[in-house]
């Protein structure tokens, strides 16, 4: 009987990684823009900030893109309306060290995920955008329509002889000066 190493056969040349996993056609395929490799300080790192959460592991920041985790069970917050709305699916082979987190049956397979939770990234053009409407600019919308009903009953209260008193919300919306644009991070 021949040793197995020895049979002409099989292929001299590995295509597993050192942890014995075969490359994926998406590692094959995709350009390599930058060191994908996981070093020991950022291994700390993750361990650190893991401390601390012990029910989803921490995404690590992909440039470019705010990273989140959405869930598969929200009828009223479904996946397939966030793709619409530009979310993208993070698969296992963009994040070095999330392999362990990758699915590996179902609709969601082959991509970052926890239980029903699934790891999406948003171009951070768009999380801005989203951010800006969502609490800055939608909230300015309110307070102006409070203001506009504060100086309506104002007015009705100064026409009747009356004096309307006002707390100091009211007060600080008439005086307020709000920034044109939001930080979100």
């Amino acid at each position: 009987m021949t040793n197995n190493t020895e049979d002409s056969r099989l292929k001299k040349s590995s295509d597993f990684d050192v942890v014995g996993r075969r490359d994926t056609r998406g590692r094959e395929d995709r350009l390599v823009t930058e060191v994908r490799e996981v070093s020991e300080d950022d291994r700390l790192e993750m361990f650190r900030n893991q401390l601390f959460n012990d029910a989803l592991p921490d995404l690590p920041d992909i440039p470019g893109y705010h990273v989140c985790w959405l869930t598969t069970t929200n009828p009223r917050d479904p996946i397939h309306r966030r793709i619409q709305l530009g979310y993208e699916p993070v698969k296992a082979e963009e994040v070095p060290g999330m392999e362990y987190a990758s699915l590996k049956t179902g609709e969601w397979a082959g991509l970052i995920g926890v239980n029903e939770m699934v790891a999406f990234k948003l171009p951070m053009s768009l999380y801005q955008g989203f951010m800006q409407e969502a609490h800055h600019t939608a909230p300015l919308r309110e307070e102006q329509k409070l203001a506009d009903v504060a100086d309506m009953l104002r007015e009705q209260a100064h026409r009747a002889g009356s004096v309307l008193i006002e707390g100091d919300g009211n007060q600080d919306m008439q005086s307020s000066h709000m920034p044109q644009r939001g930080i979100f991070s």
